[in-house]
């Protein structure tokens, strides 16, 4: 199922509950299949604290956006985000709520919505950077570009890195995307 194949090429980290949530592109045949697809998952890794949601569509891609609730409710609540947050629209920060604004924002014409970072567990500081300086000026770039703490991110893209690579290992021996998800 390419469906698992990008869960464990593009996910890793967050199925091993190290990350809050990934974000990938994904191209399906048919409507039905992909909902069939996400029904499924969800169902199963439900159990372990991952769930999965189409935030966008454009023709026969879907972006997918893999995330633990547990981990995005202590994300959105952390200091500033909830100021920064409200800047563009955003007027709740429960779970359910911000996802459905985000959801709202990617449907928008014009400019991306960079505050997606903070979704995927990135820094504030680096999606205030980010932001502010139009992505140019970082200070080094991984799963995102560093504006504040570049040890502490470096480090983290170690981390991540090696996750892929052993969950990318298990998986192509025959382990299961269940059995490599860790439970909250």
């Amino acid at each position: 199922m390419l469906l698992e194949k990008h869960l464990i090429e593009y996910c890793s980290p967050t199925l091993a509950s190290i990350k809050t949530a990934s974000l990938f592109n994904h191209s399906f045949s048919s409507e039905e299949e992909l909902q069939e697809q996400l029904i499924h998952l969800n169902s199963q890794l439900g159990e372990k604290g991952i769930s999965l949601i189409e935030l966008y569509r454009r023709n026969n891609k879907a972006l997918i956006y893999v995330y633990r609730r547990s981990h995005l409710r202590e994300d959105l609540n952390r200091p500033g985000v909830r100021r920064f947050l409200e800047k563009y629209g955003y007027s709740r920060m429960e779970v359910e709520e911000a996802l459905l604004k985000l959801r709202e924002r990617l449907k928008e014409d014009g400019s991306f919505p960079h505050e997606i970072g903070i979704f995927l567990g990135y820094p504030l500081g680096d999606v205030i950077g980010f932001i502010q300086n139009a992505g140019k000026n970082c200070k080094c770039i991984g799963c995102w570009k560093v504006y504040c703490n570049e040890c502490e991110a470096e480090k983290k893209f170690k981390r991540y890195q090696k996750c892929r690579t052993i969950y990318a290992r298990l998986w192509q021996n025959g382990r299961t995307v269940w059995q490599l998800t860790v439970a909250a």
